[in-house]
């Protein structure tokens, strides 16, 4: 089987008149490009890059050719396809050209997803089953409780209830953008509502140095949290993870703002958290999301990937290591979620029943791909 035609395209949603908070910037409702590939044999996957800060580097990227380097591989060979697209990341020919390293990073992490959907689309397989089938079916949290100009107790309040009226039983909750004491009284709002049988997360986004982290983790014992996610700010976070750890039953997690697998090899390797947090759409695909699950097993940590219930659930599936996927049912916060997919999978009462189609198991809207897509390569 050979890459025959390769389309990209950014999908984008227009800027929120309200944005969403977290410590110390805005998320994007939707920045991420799409990489679908059509083979010589009729079977045809996509994937999905999420880019938090500027979508430009990709574009360029994409605009100067780089994804060409895999026109006539064979999708059924994964790693040797990420591994040619990735690998170009250390060499002077991509810098001549002007593919940058992040961009390249994402652009193979995207490509890897439709190789690994076509993989299972030519097997006849859903991925959580070819990837090991440890279930079908994984527990799914809510995301919340952003801060937002004007956003009082009152609102917080109706906002946490009615994502519980939806039948979510896990809910994290954004700090680190207030006083620590401001902090827990959100905190506190958050689990009055959900009651004390709903599991509570707590994200700082790496918003405290070691002390504040400490005194935070202290003050949020009593709310019996599931984990306490990115406390530590980025230049030094996985020896203050290490040392937080040492402070505190809570466990803590991480993994998302790392660059690359490797980063989060280090992440386990030094002990620094109980659940990593990696991105298959930010760095590594599922080629090294497979690689990180095994690792986590191998080492007793559990695996909670950030952002994209949907990609994410197969892998989370597919390991006695995968812990929970995270799901954001706001559109307003995430509107790819609500409407990129003609048959999204079902999550019910905290739990994402995967799709039995081969493959990813998932279609494509033509619909939300005019709305908010711009094809860029084609």
């Amino acid at each position: 089987m050979r890459i025959t035609k390769i389309k990209a395209s950014i999908l984008q949603a227009p800027e929120d008149n309200r944005p969403h908070w977290v410590s110390h910037f805005i998320v994007p409702r939707a920045n991420e490009l799409l990489i679908q590939l059509d083979t010589d044999e009729g079977i045809c996957g996509f994937g999905l890059a999420t880019c938090y800060t500027t979508v430009e580097p990709v574009v360029n990227a994409v605009k100067a050719e780089v994804t060409a380097e895999i026109l006539g591989c064979d999708p059924l060979s994964p790693e040797r396809v990420y591994e040619k697209l990735f690998s170009l990341t250390s060499t002077r020919w991509a810098h001549e050209n002007g593919w940058s390293r992040d961009a390249l990073i994402k652009i193979s992490a995207a490509v890897d997803l439709a190789c690994w959907d076509i993989l299972g689309k030519a097997a006849g397989l859903p991925l959580y089953q070819l990837f090991g089938g440890y279930r079908d079916e994984v527990p799914c949290y809510v995301t919340c409780a952003y801060y937002r100009d004007g956003k009082d107790e009152a609102e917080l309040r109706d906002e946490i209830e009615s994502l519980k009226g939806q039948g979510h039983t896990g809910f994290k909750a954004k700090v680190g953008g207030l006083t620590i004491e401001e902090d827990v009284e959100r905190l506190e709002v958050v689990r009055d509502v959900i009651g004390e049988d709903r599991y509570l997360m707590i994200d700082a986004n790496r918003a405290w140095d070691l002390k504040t982290a400490t005194q935070a983790a202290i003050r949020i014992a009593h709310l019996h949290p599931r984990w306490l996610e990115e406390p530590v700010r980025w230049h030094d976070d996985r020896r203050e993870l290490k040392l937080l750890s040492q402070r505190t039953n809570i466990p803590l997690s991480a993994g998302e703002s790392e660059l690359t697998s490797y980063g989060c090899r280090s992440l386990i390797e030094e002990q620094a958290v109980q659940i990593l947090q990696f991105d298959c759409t930010m760095f590594g695909g599922f080629t090294h999301g497979r690689k990180l699950a095994a690792l986590c097993e191998m080492n007793h940590v559990q695996i909670a990937p950030h952002h994209d219930c949907f990609i994410h659930a197969p892998l989370v599936a597919s390991s006695p290591s995968g812990l929970i996927v995270e799901s954001f049912t706001d559109p307003e916060r995430d509107p790819l979620q609500a409407e990129l997919f003609e048959n999204p999978p079902a999550i019910k009462d905290g739990w994402l029943k995967l799709n039995p189609e081969p493959g990813l198991g998932l279609t494509l809207s033509g619909r939300a791909l005019k709305k908010y897509g711009t094809v860029i390569a084609c």
